[in-house]
């Protein structure tokens, strides 16, 4: 029996460890208004890398059920160690362009960077969870 206790104790413990592990850019986050709306997009690991989906939207109306919703806005993010993520991509809905993206994690706040060439876009994100 007191087995049983030690299994069920070392399951506990790897569970926490687990948990206490996720990567810090893990979670809900909200972009900066585009064209009248903005998103809340879940960050979450995909394979190596971290992907992010338009989980809710919002227009000067409030929520609404945007035809994005559920689509991956940013992929292939790899860690790069101190807050940073390279190597992805990003969609911006409002043109339907992809561009080559970056993110700089400081706190509570994400600042992510799409370029085509020499255009680059940026906006910074704040943590909503």
């Amino acid at each position: 029996m007191h087995i049983h206790k030690s299994i069920a104790a070392a399951a506990v413990i790897a569970l926490t460890a687990g948990a206490a592990l996720a990567d810090p850019v893990e979670g809900i986050w909200q972009t900066q208004v585009d064209d009248g709306a903005y998103a809340l997009v879940t960050i979450a690991p995909c394979g190596p890398a971290f992907c992010g989906v338009i989980s809710r939207t919002f227009n000067d109306g409030g929520e609404y059920d945007s035809e994005n919703k559920g689509k991956p806005l940013v992929w292939d993010m790899m860690a790069a160690g101190g807050g940073d993520y390279r190597d992805g991509k990003i969609w911006q809905p409002s043109t339907g362009k992809v561009y080559r993206s970056k993110m700089a994690l400081e706190g509570d706040l994400l600042k992510v960077s799409g370029c085509i060439g020499p255009i680059c876009k940026k906006q910074t994100w704040a943590r909503v969870k």
